[in-house]
């Protein structure tokens, strides 16, 4: 009987538990909300496992504060498509898509040109 009840008590804290990380994790998720960007052009290498981390633009209007994560609205991106990890010369393919949307970590900028890094697949 006493097993019984102590299963059932551990069982009652593991879900209060469970509920509660729920809870703190969406409201960190909203905390850390992406701040927005746009940008008229960009590149992005394309490898044979997973879109590239790094995003190259042209064209962009970036917010004034630094934030943590960057939601970025492209309006045209050239993926440049590699069959192999290294860049060794020439893509083996380009596709351009409209109407994009990456999630970046930072940025650099110099002149006409900002490079997005940190960026996930998507």
């Amino acid at each position: 009987m006493i097993k019984l009840i102590s299963k059932r008590v551990f069982g009652a804290a593991a879900a209060v538990t469970m509920a509660a990380t729920a809870l703190v994790g969406a409201g960190a998720g909203s905390a850390g909300a992406a701040e927005r960007a746009h940008c008229d052009s960009a590149e992005r290498d394309m490898w044979s496992e997973a879109p590239g981390i790094d995003v190259f633009a042209r064209g962009c209007s970036i917010p004034d504060q630094d934030h943590r994560w960057y939601r970025i609205e492209i309006d045209t991106l050239v993926q440049k498509y590699y069959k192999t990890e290294y860049v060794t010369g020439r893509a083996d393919r380009t596709k351009t898509v409209h109407d994009r949307t990456v999630r970046c970590l930072g940025h650099l900028s110099e002149k006409n040109t900002v490079h997005w890094f940190g960026c996930v697949p998507h």
